[in-house]
């Protein structure tokens, strides 16, 4: 069951017509057969997009033969931006194992050289973000950087610290060994010091280089190192590489398109390059692969994770949502309702200032216009339409239709970089609120996470109002995605 799209007609317009257009493309490309079966929802493998891959040997070993496979019927991959960093620091050793754990054949991660030109794994240039510390990492030596420690998540000012410390990259490639292949992003600079790490621990396959060099750079270290794996970076300021390469084709293509209409993203573009290397993908904000995200596929894969299936060739997935993409490549589903779940979209507030919302300005300063003259900030971000800008003494209330009698747990999905977050109570047809319930710290504004409440409430079947208010008292900066009441089983 997808999530609801009532009301989202006119925030998704943009997402839509790219849809419309990819299924044009789409047909354009494979006349007659616009998908191959092998990426058709009930194909006859437990898979509803792509093949179930390779067998035999270790989960690392499988997940190499099944990069270089770029058959009608390979196996689609998914590769943990930064690691799993839903459960663990970005770029962290338990990031790793989380990335594996959930089902993904890579994890990308991001090198950086400390002062005695040690590779370790840090997304910026400097610590401040992900740590404890602040500083550039060319400027402080290993020993330095053991003693710092990573902060939950993405990390930001107001995450909290955890015990985990930086990694090295020789940590992260013996912890891969046999779970998986590792995306060296940010490494091209230190391609031979990271070649030194690889050679040594044994791990040459699993570790994936990457760059948009020019393709003599690339050849050069190729021909030097011939046992490298390699993709390589396109979008249409040097989408000619692609036949500079010749014969010698990457294992995989990186196609970043701001816009479907880019050249990069056209048919025959990537007709011609699927036929001899995989093409990568990028979902976790707009930009990337235009207006396709990880959160348009939660609310429908047709305008997201499907789209880019049926419509670009896409046989490799980077996503912040591992869970999410493993779950669609088995189900075609991108954020199926359990069975007997209740979920109410958070635009879906029911009408008028003073009755079925109050919000403490009258303008909508999320800029969607799909509620017109309702003053509730709603916005969009990378996909996801919610209300934010949520402030004490706010409050919103909504239908809520239960399919049958009994006591229900209610949780909200829920954004904020801040620690406090915000406080929320509930009610239900006019009965008393509820104790306050904490928002906490999902370390960014744009990445929602389901956070259960602990507040239960017995309903019977039939129609109820929810009200949702926001203690004026209480610091509030957050944003909601929806609300969900799920049947307590005992």
């Amino acid at each position: 069951m997808k999530r609801s799209l009532v009301n989202r007609s006119a925030a998704l317009a943009v997402s839509l017509v790219l849809v419309a257009t990819g299924a044009a493309l789409a047909a354009d490309r494979l006349p007659g057969d616009a998908v191959p079966a092998a990426h058709r929802g009930g194909n006859s493998s437990a898979y509803a997009f792509g093949g179930p891959g390779s067998s035999g040997g270790n989960a690392a070993t499988r997940a190499y033969r099944d990069l270089l496979d770029h058959g009608s019927g390979a196996k689609i991959l998914t590769a943990a931006h930064r690691g799993q960093w839903r459960d663990a620091p970005e770029n962290s050793l338990p990031a790793f194992r989380a990335a594996f754990g959930r089902g993904a054949e890579l994890v990308e991660t991001d090198i950086q050289l400390t002062k005695d030109k040690v590779p370790v794994l840090m997304h910026d240039t400097t610590v401040d973000r992900t740590t404890n510390g602040v500083g550039a990492v060319a400027d402080l030596t290993l020993d330095q950087l053991e003693q710092l420690r990573l902060k939950e998540g993405l990390g930001g000012a107001q995450a909290a610290v955890t015990d985990e410390r930086v990694p090295t990259l020789e940590e992260a490639m013996l912890l891969a060994k046999d779970r998986g292949l590792v995306n060296l992003d940010k490494g091209w600079s230190s391609r031979e010091v990271v070649w030194d790490v690889l050679t040594r621990t044994g791990t040459v396959r699993n570790g994936l280089f990457k760059s948009d060099a020019p393709v003599s750079e690339v050849q050069d270290f190729r021909a030097a190192h011939p046992d490298a794996v390699y993709m390589h970076m396109i979008t249409d300021a040097n989408l000619g590489d692609v036949g500079r390469f010749g014969d010698d084709q990457p294992v995989a293509y990186e196609v970043n398109f701001d816009s479907a209409q880019d050249a990069v993203a056209r048919g025959p573009f990537l007709d011609a390059l699927a036929k001899h290397s995989r093409v990568w993908s990028n979902t976790m904000w707009n930009g990337l692969s235009d207006h396709i995200t990880d959160e348009a596929s939660l609310t429908d894969p047709l305008r997201g994770w499907e789209a880019l299936v049926r419509g670009f060739h896409t046989s490799v997935f980077q996503t912040d949502d591992v869970a999410k993409v493993e779950s669609w490549l088995r189900t075609g589903e991108g954020d199926p309702l359990p069975r007997g779940d209740v979920r109410v979209q958070a635009e879906d507030f029911l009408p008028g200032e003073g009755t079925g919302y109050h919000d403490n300005d009258n303008a909508n300063a999320g800029g969607l216009g799909m509620r017109p003259g309702e003053g509730v900030d709603v916005s969009d971000a990378d996909g996801d339409v919610r209300v934010s800008w949520m402030r004490g003494g706010e409050w919103l209330t909504y239908g809520v239709d239960v399919p049958r009698t009994g006591t229900y747990a209610l949780a909200a999905r829920v954004s904020s970089p801040y620690s406090p977050a915000g406080t929320y109570t509930v009610s239900f047809d006019g009965g008393p609120m509820s104790a306050r319930v904490a928002v906490r710290n999902t370390t960014s504004h744009n990445k929602e996470v389901l956070q259960p409440s602990g507040v239960e409430q017995r309903l019977t079947a039939g129609h109820h109002v929810l009200r949702v208010s926001l203690p004026a008292d209480a610091y509030q900066n957050w944003n909601l995605d929806y609300v969900q009441l799920s049947p307590v089983r005992r």
